[in-house]
């Protein structure tokens, strides 16, 4: 069987390189599965990306995939490790999508989740813990990310929190909140 990490915090604290020192620390081949999309016209989010890339090892194998991402966490070998770089960026990649639709989707990647036979590692930004955008489209994306990490928080086998230069483990720390009553979408 497998096992999956989320690993979450704010901007900049650490997030992607603790997951991947933890895809380093398995000693497993390591697939980087990217779900930004590329823009050559903003010159910044394009240095961002290539921070990321000039610091993954020359070995590991990349995947970009910015939509279906459990159909590539499906195309990953058992005895490897899946690095998900990130949650914030997958789902950002399904706004435009119904609540109804983005429900399944989330559904579908939850479901798979525990069931992956492989390391599965996965980034997420913590949004909330600022003010409450003022556009409608910045309330969703933070909605719907905090949801997707509290569900994923509550069915990975290890959750760490970055903050302070720190990474802190919430499963040994913390209690696990009951689950919801209703659909969170």
């Amino acid at each position: 069987m497998g096992k999956s990490i989320l690993v979450t915090g704010a901007v900049r604290s650490g997030k992607s390189e603790w997951a991947e020192h933890l895809a380093l620390q398995s000693g497993k081949e390591v697939t980087y599965i990217a779900t930004a999309q590329e823009n050559p016209n903003d010159p910044e989010w394009t240095a961002r990306i290539q921070h990321h890339r000039d610091r993954r090892p020359d070995s590991w194998h990349f995947i970009a995939e910015s939509k279906d991402l459990p159909g590539a966490l499906q195309t990953i070998s058992p005895e490897s490790c899946a690095l998900v770089d990130s949650l914030g960026l997958w789902v950002a990649a399904h706004l435009e999508t119904d609540a109804a639709t983005w429900y399944q989707i989330m559904t579908e990647f939850l479901d798979l989740l525990p069931d992956l036979p492989l390391l599965t590692i996965l980034v997420a930004e913590e949004t909330g813990w600022g003010v409450v955008p003022t556009s409608e489209l910045g309330r969703l994306f933070r909605d719907r990310l905090g949801r997707l990490i509290r569900q994923t928080g509550l069915t990975t086998d290890e959750t760490y929190l970055l903050a302070g230069g720190h990474a802190l483990n919430l499963k040994q720390l913390g209690q696990p909140l009951p689950q919801a009553k209703s659909p969170l979408f």
